[in-house]
């Protein structure tokens, strides 16, 4: 299959990336982090969770974040929102997208959210009904797909299941997600294939963590298939509450300059990205958790 032209990629720093910092961040830090990767070019920004502040206290200033955001004409918000509980509250903010969230592990499941996978899905379902009466597109984030901390490797028909329940609720969208980065190129891609058996290859995005250092192979393998959609994270931020040692999903620096590298375009402009990644990364009080940008800082400085 020929190369996709053009890759859409989704920035999930701010929600996902952040969510894991024991440090808490100033609400003003997120909007301007969102701010700066709008005007890097992304169309596609995940910009906080609507879950309990007692389970993700990083995230308990959701409101204010949506509310001090200049919106871009152009941009998708997206926002997590883990039960009707939460998308009420989300709604008043007006996103443009919600997430809701299964595991192909029963495992993951019940230490995750306390349910299992069939559990899981019921309760997403009059969120999903919710949000698309509203006008809200949904998409749904299935993690584990390859591998989970306590039940090791996935089966390709765990990941078929919970894709055929996410499209039996409505869910619009959907994201194979690597959550510990153990995937290697030929599991990843079993995955998405048994999630093309009831998505189409439009409606199927990547989210690979680099624990093992394979998030950017396993991203090729997809492009070869045909996906053209991938989640990625500023600076390689995040990580996973309960996945012990999954460190940050794959930085959006690695991949634009991988698919520019390879004539793709994305619409972002890499020198603003860099900008991005060192801004957050200075309020962390780290370095980015991306090898290109590290590379292309240092050249800057040269």
């Amino acid at each position: 299959m020929p190369l996709p032209t053009r890759v859409k990629l989704v920035d999930v720093g701010p929600r996902d990336g952040l969510q894991n910092e024991k440090q808490l961040i100033p609400a003003a830090t997120k909007i301007e982090l969102v701010h700066r990767l709008q005007d890097a070019g992304l169309t596609e920004i995940e910009v906080t969770s609507f879950v309990s502040p007692k389970w993700v206290p990083q995230m308990g200033d959701n409101a204010e974040v949506m509310a001090g955001l200049q919106r871009k004409p152009g941009v998708r918000y997206s926002v997590l929102t883990p039960n009707l509980k939460g998308f009420e509250a989300a709604v008043l903010t007006k996103p443009d997208e919600i997430v809701v969230f299964g595991a192909a592990s029963e495992a993951f499941s019940q230490k995750n959210i306390n349910c299992s996978i069939a559990e899981s899905i019921e309760r997403f379902a009059p969120v999903v009904e919710a949000a698309k009466a509203a006008g809200i597109f949904v998409r749904g984030a299935m993690s584990c797909t390859v591998g989970c901390p306590y039940e090791g490797d996935i089966a390709p028909e765990r990941v078929g299941y919970l894709a055929g329940l996410m499209k039996g609720i409505g869910v619009q969208h959907v994201g194979v997600a690597d959550t510990i980065g153990v995937g290697t190129p030929l599991k990843v891609a079993r995955a998405v294939e048994a999630t093309l058996q009831h998505y189409g290859v439009d409606e199927i995005s990547g989210h690979f963590h680099d624990t093992y250092g394979q998030a950017l192979a396993n991203t090729l393998m997809c492009l070869q298939m045909g996906i053209w959609q991938y989640d990625t994270s500023i600076a390689g931020l995040g990580g996973c509450p309960y996945a012990k040692g999954a460190t940050g999903n794959v930085a959006t620096e690695d991949v634009v300059y991988l698919l520019h590298g390879m004539g793709i375009e994305t619409g972002i402009d890499l020198d603003k990205l860099l900008d991005a990644g060192a801004f957050i990364s200075e309020a962390l009080g780290r370095k980015p958790n991306s090898r290109a940008a590290n590379a292309l800082l240092t050249k800057r400085l040269g």
